[in-house]
């Protein structure tokens, strides 16, 4: 019982990390910066015949008030090949659990062919299968270098502005380039003075992911996130099926996902 709500949390853990580039962690990382999907902007609408793996490494370093720094480094492997599924390869740090726990890995797979998505345990060599959400149209797609928090910015009173960096080429790849400064008003979360965040997105022209994020936030620190060892081919079909040896358990959505 123990093995199986230990994991159900590894689980959790590795979707947020699927959906968003932030370490793990909770608190003030929640929202951090712009969501690193590697299926593509809005993560629901599978970017097809632009297949590719790499590796996505991102590391936060946050400065408390009494100048002790605390710096966080997590990596993991991408694949996506031409139909759109895509397998994200996340190994766990120690950091957020006891000490001299050895890190896991945790493996997720995204099917829109199917329908389905897979969490794959290979240490008990168990899966858990979730049925996809419906896609979203290209229209309401969201842009991957546009955070969660800055398309309601308004409702806060929280300014905006948005510059285009241009085309350079960046890990290897063509990418254009973003950089977003929202400042917040005094006030608004109880703060007393203004505070400026500021976010460079640079996204694949031919991949539409993000190669590389920038984000500079004075209530937690700095991340950096990059793509890098990209090759830009199908990758063995094999990496987007769960293996016959593994004991694969079915939930429904949003009901009992995460708990057994």
């Amino acid at each position: 019982m123990k093995r199986s709500v230990k994991f159900c949390s590894l689980m959790a853990l590795s979707m947020a990390l699927f959906a968003q580039a932030p370490p793990p962690g909770g608190g003030p990382h929640r929202g951090f910066g712009p969501r690193f999907e590697p299926g593509g902007p809005g993560h629901r609408t599978p970017v097809t015949g632009a297949p590719y793996s790499g590796v996505q490494a991102t590391q936060s370093q946050q400065t408390l008030a009494d100048g002790n720094q605390i710096t966080r480094q997590e990596q993991s492997k991408v694949y996506r090949d031409s139909q759109g599924r895509v397998r994200m390869e996340h190994a766990l740090s120690r950091a957020w659990g006891p000490a001299g726990q050895a890190s896991q890995t945790v493996i997720t797979i995204s099917d829109p062919v199917a329908g389905y998505s897979y969490m794959l345990n290979p240490a008990t060599m168990t899966a858990v299968k979730t049925p996809l959400h419906p896609t979203k149209s290209a229209q309401s797609a969201s842009d991957p270098s546009t955070p969660r928090h800055a398309r309601g910015a308004e409702k806060s009173g929280t300014q905006v502005q948005t510059e285009n960096l241009g085309t350079q080429m960046v890990n290897g790849v063509s990418a254009t380039g973003t950089r977003t400064i929202e400042t917040v008003p005094a006030g608004a979360i109880g703060n007393q003075q203004p505070l400026e965040i500021v976010r460079e997105t640079w996204v694949s022209t031919d991949l539409k992911v993000p190669v590389m994020i920038k984000t500079s936030d004075p209530r937690f620190g700095h991340m950096t996130m990059q793509l890098t060892n990209i090759m830009q081919a199908d990758p063995d079909p094999s990496l987007f099926q769960v293996p016959a040896t593994y004991t694969v358990t079915a939930r429904g959505p949003g009901a009992g996902r995460w708990s057994q």
